[in-house]
This record gives C-alpha cells, sequence and structure tokens, in this order.
C-alpha cells in the first residue's frame, strides 16, 4: 500500500524542493553545453547556486502564489527556484564590483577563476582572467533564470502574468546597482542610502518575488497593492539587517568578512547616519578609515566603536523594528490565504532576527 506524503511547505522543506529543481534543472543544461568547450564555467555556476543559500526569494515566490488561492504543485516550485538562479547573477556581479573575496563562506566566483589562473601559472593576468570567468558566470546564471522561469511547466499565459514583474525587478536591481555605484563616489546621504537599498535590495529580496508568484496566480490589482505594502518595509528591514552583520556579524555565520564593507566604503544607511551624528574628531576619523584599501582590523575596530558611540547601530536598529512593525500591520490588512499569512509572518520574524 502507498500513502499520499503532504508537501512539505515549511521553509525547510520548501528550501528542499527548491534545492531539488535547481539540481535538476542544471543536470538538463550540461548535455548542451558545446563540445570542445571547457565545463569550468558549468561546474562554478552549480557550485555557487547550489551553496548554502536561504533562498528566501523562491519561498516569497511560492507564498505570492499561494497566497492568491492558488494550490502547491511542483510548477509552482520551479518557476520560485528560478529567482535563485536570477539572484546567483546578481551576487557574482556584485561581488566583481565590490571586490569581496568570499561569499558564503567560499572564495566568491571571480576569486576562484583568479585562483586557478594563478596555480597554473597561465598566461596573463589572474585578476582580470578570474572578472571576466565570473562575469560569463553572472551571465549564464541570467539567462538560465529566464529559461528556467519559463519552462516551470505554468500555462504560458500564466508565465506572461508573472514575467512582466520579473522583468521589473531585473531592470530595478540593475538601476539600483548603478545607483550604489554612484552613491559610492560621493558622502552619501541617510535618504540616498535608503534609496539605494530599496532598489537595489529590498524590491527583489521580498516585494517582487511575492509579486510575482502573486502574478504567476492571477492576482487582483488589490492584492498586489496589498503584498507591495508588506514587501517594501520588509525588504527594506532585511538589507538594512544585512548592513549590520556586514561590519557587527560573526564571520563564522555569515560567511563573509566583516572588514569588507568598510574597507570597500559601501554607501550604507547605518554609515551615513554615523557621518551625520559624529562630532568633527568622529568625522575625520571616518573620512580617513572609511573606503580606505589598506584599512587594517584596527582600523575597523575604530570605525564600529565610531558607530557605536555615535548611536547610530541601535539607529538602525530601531529602523529595523519600525519597517519590521509596518510590514507587520500591512500583512495583517492584506487579503491573503490564512495559511499564506502565517507562513510570510514566520519568514518575516526570520528575515528580521537573522544571523547571516
Amino acid at each position: 500500500m502507498t500513502v499520499d506524503m503532504a508537501p512539505e511547505t515549511d521553509a525547510a522543506g520548501l528550501a528542499r524542493r527548491c534545492e531539488s529543481a535547481l539540481i535538476a534543472y542544471l543536470d538538463r543544461q550540461r548535455p548542451h553545453w558545446p563540445d570542445g568547450t571547457p565545463r569550468g564555467v558549468l561546474d562554478a555556476v552549480r557550485r555557487f547556486v547550489l551553496a548554502d543559500g536561504k533562498r528566501l526569494r523562491p519561498m516569497f515566490c511560492y507564498w505570492g502564489w499561494r497566497g492568491a488561492g492558488q494550490p502547491d504543485g511542483q510548477p509552482i516550485v520551479a518557476a520560485a527556484a528560478a529567482l535563485e538562479l536570477f539572484h546567483a547573477f546578481a551576487l557574482i556581479h556584485d561581488d566583481i564590483m565590490d571586490g569581496s573575496s568570499l561569499r558564503r563562506g567560499q572564495p566568491t566566483v571571480h576569486r576562484h577563476f583568479a585562483d586557478l589562473h594563478a596555480r597554473h601559472s597561465w598566461k596573463g593576468e589572474a585578476v582580470r582572467y578570474g572578472h571576466s570567468a565570473a562575469l560569463l558566470c553572472g551571465d549564464l546564471c541570467a539567462a538560465w533564470a529566464d529559461h528556467m522561469f519559463h519552462e516551470s511547466g505554468l500555462p504560458i499565459e500564466w508565465i506572461h502574468r508573472g514575467y512582466r514583474l520579473f522583468t521589473v525587478m531585473r531592470t530595478e536591481v540593475i538601476a539600483g546597482q548603478y545607483l550604489d555605484l554612484v552613491s559610492g563616489v560621493g558622502d552619501g546621504s541617510v535618504a540616498g542610502a535608503l534609496t539605494v537599498i530599496r532598489m537595489k535590495a529590498a524590491r527583489y529580496t521580498v516585494t517582487r518575488p511575492l509579486q510575482i508568484g502573486a502574478g504567476l496566480a492571477g492576482a487582483t490589482a488589490h492584492l498586489q497593492a496589498a503584498l507591495q505594502a508588506f514587501g517594501d518595509p520588509l525588504g527594506d528591514a532585511f538589507q538594512l539587517r544585512d548592513d549590520v552583520l556586514g561590519v557587527f556579524g560573526d564571520p563564522a555565520v555569515t560567511g563573509k568578512p566583516v572588514i569588507d564593507d568598510l574597507r570597500e566604503g559601501k554607501p550604507t544607511v547605518m554609515v551615513a547616519m554615523a557621518r551625520d551624528r559624529a562630532d568633527r574628531a568622529q568625522g575625520a576619523r571616518i573620512r580617513e578609515l572609511f573606503g580606505n584599501p589598506a584599512l587594517d582590523d584596527a582600523g575597523a575596530g575604530e570605525l564600529r566603536a565610531i558607530i557605536e558611540a555615535t548611536g547610530a547601530r541601535e539607529g538602525i536598529e530601531d529602523l529595523i523594528r519600525r519597517r519590521a512593525a509596518t510590514a507587520t500591520a500591512a500583512l495583517d490588512r492584506a487579503p491573503l490565504t490564512a495559511d499564506a499569512r502565517t507562513a510570510l509572518a514566520a519568514l518575516a520574524s526570520s528575515v528580521v532576527s537573522r544571523r547571516r
């Protein structure tokens, strides 16, 4: 006798199902790789995509679908998992632009290829080779995200509904990344930094995945607006927490050094707030240390102390609490199914309190 098992819809179960969908998709692509072309890019993409990610974007997409009244099924899991390929594209390119050396506790993709070049003593510059190979990996992830989304198994007219929002998300991420680049060449304000995180990270982490799932399900404009009212402040809280962890987190948990954001001069809301609140001496030290490529652990420690002393860290914690409260209130009002509301409340809590 066979027993039908209920599909896994808790966070861990959904993450496993997305992982399985990604593995199946990536395995199907290998035979189509042109003969005679080295498979290093394929292997690097597979390794990076299947590393220890949180799978938040697929989860929000899935619950956007379920919240609009649609049932569980493998096609929506596959469509949602495609967002993880787009996320991989964004991370790979972001790491190149930021000069990051670690991601999820492992060498970033460009660092992996640069190290490979150096180990084999190949001709040319190892750093340039690493950047070029990683760019191709990111491009491949972007192309495959589109493909996986379209071949998820959902009816094509449903896919077109969701894809309109997928296109909006892609444009916003790239615009936000450019805005981040522009912001990095000046001192930056709190308002400007908040705009960057809304465009670059908040929308594409929470709001757009939710709306893509709901769009696939044929949601009303009213539901889409309610999802944005919930997703925007929650996405802000997510990125603000990310910025705090980037400076004060435990590298053994986050998988990233806590000196990178300070050495790079990443224009976060927290640093902008510290700069606004700093006295003359503190402001001078921020200008001297923040964004200094030679910043060492002692200098990073001094910057952390200044951020704490100005009250900027607590100011960000307060902003996170307020954004989370706004999101919770919006979720309570949203016309969602009961199971989706419960799942999204749990996701919201994990996003705000996370340690990695």
